[in-house]
């Protein structure tokens, strides 16, 4: 029989195997602290169980953690971990140290269905979901998992097309049982699924990134077809409706506390989308919400004619972005020589070498 893996249940999922087994209530909590408060791979770790219990939980589940099979250390100190799956695939984690920091770029998709023209994981195409618990192992399997300081679902696949495991990787993060973390130290991405983003919006107070890259949307659904799908004046809309939207005469806010921090990501192509008129358009697109623009260089990949703008010019833009109200900031890129930098990650290879064998 198979066992059932423990790593993704939440405290009362837990409660009520401890009550399958015949084990007190309390059990499934020495569970839940261990699983989201500790580094461990076998239930046998769990020393403050008894040696009867454990044995009764080891008769029928497992851990369900995984070490990486494989990793890579760039030159600036990033390093890329390639993660095995619950389902036997693949998944690449990005691991992004600075003096005062260290976060995570954790993938919620094997693949991705969302098709972006200058994204290697868009290329691989979607091959599979994440559990919550595939999820949480590029966390607690990684070796520097208690230097953490954020995590960003900023790696493969689209966060709000597998937005039930996201959700509840999000709150198991966040429970006091675990890591007890401040949701303004998760932050989700998307391109702006409003399936998803509803659920997202009013289910946790994490911080929300826009993959946005073009303003203007009959060029963004050119590069980008999740915009017919999705389109990113309708997602502004909706986003209007939460707390992000400022009162325009008198600089407060419409409605709720503010807690998250919004922010729009935007990869500037030379050529494509970094003109006055691109700037403009981002302006308009904006116009009311307390946000913030994070350009972001963009990273070669095979066989495409995108090309990168310069520093020079991408600080062009921040500067007018802000002067004109959008507060913007570059993004350092990370991790280019390990193709571990934004709209590298793909497992595509991998996932045919071992096809293959």
């Amino acid at each position: 029989m198979e066992k059932v893996l423990l790593s993704g249940l939440t405290l009362e999922e837990l409660q009520d195997v401890a009550a399958q087994l015949d084990l007190p209530k309390f059990a499934g909590r020495q569970m839940a602290q261990w699983l989201y408060g500790k580094q461990i791979f076998d239930i046998s770790e769990m020393t403050n169980l008894s040696k009867a219990a454990r044995d009764k939980f080891e008769a029928r589940f497992e851990i369900g953690r995984r070490k990486p099979i494989e990793q890579m250390t760039s030159k600036d100190g990033t390093i890329k971990y390639l993660f095995p799956t619950a389902q036997g695939k693949l998944v690449e984690t990005v691991y992004i140290p600075t003096e005062d920091r260290a976060t995570l770029c954790v993938s919620s998709q094997v693949g991705c269905k969302m098709g972006c023209r200058f994204c290697m994981t868009g290329r691989q195409g979607f091959e599979a979901q994440l559990t919550t618990g595939d999820i949480l192992n590029q966390i607690y399997a990684l070796p520097e998992w208690n230097k953490l300081t954020n995590i960003v679902f900023m790696g493969q696949g689209e966060p709000l097309d597998n937005i039930d495991a996201v959700i509840k990787a999000c709150h198991l993060l966040m429970a006091p049982y675990g890591m007890a973390w401040s949701p303004k130290r998760i932050t989700v991405s998307t391109v702006g699924d409003t399936r998803g983003l509803k659920r997202f919006l009013e289910e946790v107070d994490c911080n929300l990134a826009i993959s946005l890259h073009f303003a203007l949307p009959e060029e963004r659904i050119e590069w980008m077809p999740a915009e017919k799908a999705w389109p990113i004046t309708e997602t502004i809309q909706q986003l209007r409706q939460y707390d992000f939207c400022r009162n325009l005469e008198r600089g407060e806010l419409r409605q709720g506390s503010h807690q998250r921090r919004l922010s729009f990501e935007y990869i500037v192509f030379a050529g494509l989308n970094d003109s006055r008129r691109h700037c403009d358009a981002i302006l308009r697109l904006l116009d009311g919400l307390d946000c913030r623009v994070n350009l972001i260089p963009f990273h070669s990949i095979p066989d495409s004619h995108f090309k990168p703008a310069t520093i020079d010019h991408m600080k062009t833009m921040r500067d007018y972005l802000t002067q004109h109200g959008v507060y913007t900031t570059i993004r350092a890129s990370r991790g280019q020589d390990i193709m571990a930098a934004c709209g590298l990650l793909t497992t595509a290879k991998k996932e045919r070498k071992r096809e293959e064998k």
